[in-house]
């Protein structure tokens, strides 16, 4: 299908926290509670619509062990949304988010759009980290925050959506050069066809990878 922008995202966080899940609830609509471990980096797209224009996400899934992060930073030179996530029910990978986004920042390009994500919100009630906690760090970083359940679905579109909204935005004021567009995750394609519904269409799904997740 064609397509009017190509955002590049990548998932990025610790192993476990449900990366993998957030990526097939997005592109595939479904829910698959047991995956191997990520080896290295999985790949999904979707299309969605901003401002009328079909906008296509190609999203890559990272591993979160240290031991793949000469592969996984490869991706993150080409990205323009990250999408950042920790396990609202286990405190270290939160801990762990300011490693994160500080290797993020070394290896990605300066206007990156970058979501924080606490999942698996289903189970809140074995929350070990706050909302506010998160809505802080976020706060204090320069990053967009929600809470989300790659289980039930919650926020998941909107998390994804809302990232492509940033980036499209900055592509309108300028802030993201189109005409260098492969430095900045952001391919800029004529198109020909009629408008998406807004809810968008599945393109492509991931492979079968990532930590168990809800």
């Amino acid at each position: 299908m064609s397509y009017a922008h190509l955002f590049k995202y990548i998932i990025i966080g610790d192993t476990g926290v449900g990366k993998s899940c957030l990526l097939l609830q997005f592109t595939d609509k479904r829910y698959q509670p047991v995956h191997d471990i990520t080896i290295g980096v999985d790949f999904g797209a979707r299309m969605i619509t901003i401002d009328n224009k079909p906008i296509k996400l190609q999203i890559w899934d990272t591993a979160g062990q240290e031991s793949f992060r000469s592969i996984t930073r490869f991706y993150y030179r080409g990205a323009a949304g990250a999408l950042l996530v920790y396990d609202i029910t286990r405190r270290e990978t939160f801990n762990h988010l300011a490693s994160w986004l500080k290797y993020l920042r070394q290896h990605a390009n300066a206007n990156i759009t970058i979501m924080l994500i606490g999942n698996k919100g289903d189970l809140a009630h074995r929350r070990t980290v706050s909302i506010e906690e998160g809505e802080q760090f976020a706060r204090e970083n320069g990053l967009i925050f929600m809470e989300a359940s790659a289980k039930t679905a919650q926020n998941v579109d909107e998390a994804f959506i809302s990232t492509a909204s940033m980036i499209y935005k900055k592509t309108q004021d300028g802030v993201i050069d189109v005409s260098n567009d492969e430095s900045y995750g952001v391919i800029k394609v004529g198109y020909g066809g009629g408008v998406l519904g807004a809810s968008g269409a599945n393109n492509g799904s991931p492979s079968q990878g990532g930590g168990c997740c809800n």
